[in-house]
């Protein structure tokens, strides 16, 4: 039997028309805009101090370029890349402050307490904000932590940490906005006050996460 065609030159009557399609697509870019355009301004503003009369004023140090948390190939515990967390896909994404280091030794360990210090001073924007380590050799106990999940070596493992630097000798607490992308580092010689106001900062540029 013939396929049945519509009188419209041979499109199946439920096939979408040209026009249809691009208003699709510009619906998906409105709504694209609507959720994730707030946050790629913020990160603008927060790197280039467009619009912001104060300038650049992070006490961190800026990782530039950002880089994409994927590239550290790391699991949760139940082995679930940790980059799933992140990005446009997510109906919830948020900002994810990340201990890296090796041995937990005295200056991990004052990292991980700032960590969870900065996390409740934020807040009404606490929520925004979760936290996790990766910790090559954690410390005996971190039951004081129980918000704070360990990260594992995906079947690579992270080479190198942004920076440049070498965790296992300089422990570091990163701060990953809801793209995925690691945007800030501090080392232990930051106080809990300075990473708060950037943070803080990042929370009033950015409602997205």
């Amino acid at each position: 039997m013939a396929e049945q065609r519509s009188t419209d030159g041979g499109r199946s009557s439920d096939a979408p028309t040209p026009a249809q399609v691009r208003r699709g697509r510009r619906t998906a870019l409105l709504l694209f805009a609507v959720g994730f355009g707030p946050l790629v301004l913020a990160t603008v503003m927060y790197y280039t101090g467009w619009l912001n009369p104060e300038g650049i004023s992070s006490n961190g140090i800026l990782v530039e370029p950002p880089v994409p948390v994927s590239s550290l190939a790391l699991t949760e515990a139940d082995g679930q890349p940790f980059a799933d967390r992140f990005g446009p896909d997510v109906e919830a994404p948020t900002w994810m402050m990340v201990v890296a280091a090796g041995d937990c030794q005295q200056d991990c360990e004052q990292l991980i307490y700032l960590a969870r210090q900065v996390n409740i001073a934020l807040g009404k924007n606490q929520e925004r904000m979760r936290r996790a380590a990766y910790l090559k050799t954690p410390p005996a106990d971190l039951s004081g932590y129980p918000e704070m999940p360990l990260l594992r070596s995906g079947a690579t493992g992270p080479e190198s940490w942004p920076g440049g630097i070498s965790i296992e000798q300089t422990p570091q607490l990163y701060v990953i906005d809801p793209f995925g992308n690691i945007m800030l580092r501090y080392g232990s010689e930051y106080e809990g006050k300075a990473i708060l106001k950037d943070l803080k900062h990042l929370m009033k540029l950015s409602q997205i996460g």
